[in-house]
């Protein structure tokens, strides 16, 4: 179940208390008439199925409440009530299916925002990236898997790419591009410093590394990989499952790829660095058509859930 919490003129309180009134999956109605300060009006309340909050939230912004007014959405996690109950049995699908387009655009836009968090976190993956090809240290590499970001814009790309937000989809590229960059650079100047007071070495890098030697050796694999994760990593977002997430972030090797790319162009091993790029290209693309197919899917298969509640009549 989502809870809305609304601020509404008080000329719109009624279009939007009948809205809400004949909105299957809608229940526990407030209406605080004048209760709403800054800005002013009154304040309606009311949980709603999540199959059922799509259309909702974008009837609401049709009306244009988001800027007469305001819109707030919250996830609720434990609702004991009959109404509830009766109000998700009502409604059309599986709440677990359902896509939230406002929630999904602006999650993936605070993502994929190039902020210093963003590009500390990303450069910091990749240095721990840097310093697990070098060890050989599968360990290392998964927890640098973790920490990196870069999920948040290729999911912001594909989100883009699918609801048509221009703005969102070139804020995401400047983010992969500028913070691949930063990352990649940073970690050159990182392994140098490492090969200076003698923790890395040249030697290390072209030695045998069965744990890490995949980062530069793209395959079939490496694609089919990015593909499945980028699959994973949409549905995650999609259905808010957060702990879906961190297993796609560790499935994939953008980062290691990255950090082995910058640690080999340090050395001067046009080979590896090569090879690692492809291989961090590769994954990028699998994860965006990927991310997009599945995207279209999903708003295909809705829409028709839709067609066929209406067709119907039956929830």
């Amino acid at each position: 179940m989502l809870h809305l919490r609304l601020i509404t003129p008080a000329d719109r309180t009624d279009d939007v208390v009948r809205l809400i009134e004949r909105t299957v999956g809608t229940t526990h109605l407030v209406v605080l008439a004048g209760a709403a300060r800054n800005p002013a009006g009154d304040v309606v309340m009311c949980d709603v199925a999540r199959e059922a909050g799509d259309e909702l939230i974008g009837t609401l912004r049709e009306m244009e409440l988001d800027r007469t007014g305001s819109i707030a959405v919250e996830n609720i996690d434990l609702s004991l009530s009959k109404r509830a109950d009766k109000a998700q049995r009502e409604s059309p699908g599986e709440g677990a299916d359902a896509v939230l387009w406002e929630h999904l655009a602006d999650a993936t836009h605070e993502e994929s925002t190039l902020s210093v968090t963003y590009v500390a976190f990303l450069t910091l993956a990749t240095m721990i990236a840097a310093c697990g090809v070098v060890l050989d240290n599968a360990i290392l590499i998964v927890g640098a898997m973790a920490v990196g970001p870069e999920f948040g814009p290729l999911a912001g790309f594909s989100t883009a790419l699918v609801q048509r937000h221009p703005r969102l989809a070139a804020r995401s590229l400047i983010a992969l591009l500028v913070g691949f960059a930063v990352a990649m650079a940073t970690t050159v100047f990182f392994s140098v410093f490492m090969d200076t007071v003698g923790l890395f070495s040249q030697a290390k890098l072209k030695g045998a590394r069965p744990n890490t030697s995949f980062v530069y050796a793209p395959d079939a694999f490496s694609f089919v990989v990015a593909v499945l994760a980028g699959i994973a990593g949409t549905l995650s977002l999609t259905s808010a499952k957060s702990g879906a997430l961190v297993g796609v972030a560790i499935s994939v090797t953008t980062v290691p790829a990255a950090a082995n790319a910058a640690v080999a162009l340090s050395y001067g091993d046009t080979a590896q660095t090569w090879g690692s790029t492809v291989q961090l290209l590769l994954n990028l693309l699998g994860i965006i058509l990927a991310g997009t197919l599945t995207l279209l899917v999903q708003k295909w298969l809705w829409a028709q859930q839709r067609e066929r509640t209406a067709r119907t009549g039956r929830f």
